[in-house]
């Protein structure tokens, strides 16, 4: 607490006109940083939205590729049924391309399930950091800053 000196009736203006001016401009300095880590607030959850969407997006795009390979797999077993119905004539060759198109198809579907974990434990990566910052905003201590004014 300031103390001031005492003039003809009551304090002295020009101490307390200094220590108002004081107050003001750190007043205006905290309200800067307000504004600033709300800006940044903001900005960050903007972030988290856009990587959910890409999240949603991904996932999607994982639904959509394990219905193809389901379907690749359906589709596969069907060729296969007919195949083996034309085999009676050329066995041989039609069941070692069926063999080779079915494995294919699952190494396709597996390569796609190993790239879809892998980008989707990035992103969750990427949101964890940025939920981290969050975090890291929420845990600034403005009572020191409050003790020096």
């Amino acid at each position: 607490m300031r103390k001031f000196d005492t003039v003809f009736r009551g304090y002295d203006k020009y101490q307390v006109q200094k220590c108002l001016d004081e107050i003001i401009k750190n007043y205006e300095n905290l309200l800067n940083k307000s504004k600033k880590t709300e800006e940044e607030n903001k900005k960050l959850l903007d972030q988290l939205a856009y990587y959910q969407r890409i999240e949603d997006s991904m996932n999607r795009a994982i639904f959509t590729a394990e219905s193809a390979g389901d379907q690749i797999k359906s589709s596969a077993r069907k060729e296969a049924e007919a195949l083996v119905s034309e085999a009676r004539h050329n066995a041989s060759r039609i069941i070692n391309d069926a063999l080779l198109k079915a494995e294919k198809a699952q190494n396709h579907a597996d390569q796609l399930r190993r790239n879809t974990n892998i980008l989707k434990r990035r992103l969750r990566q990427i949101i964890e950091n940025q939920l981290e910052v969050i975090e890291e905003i929420d845990n600034v201590d403005f009572s020191k800053v409050d003790d020096k004014y």
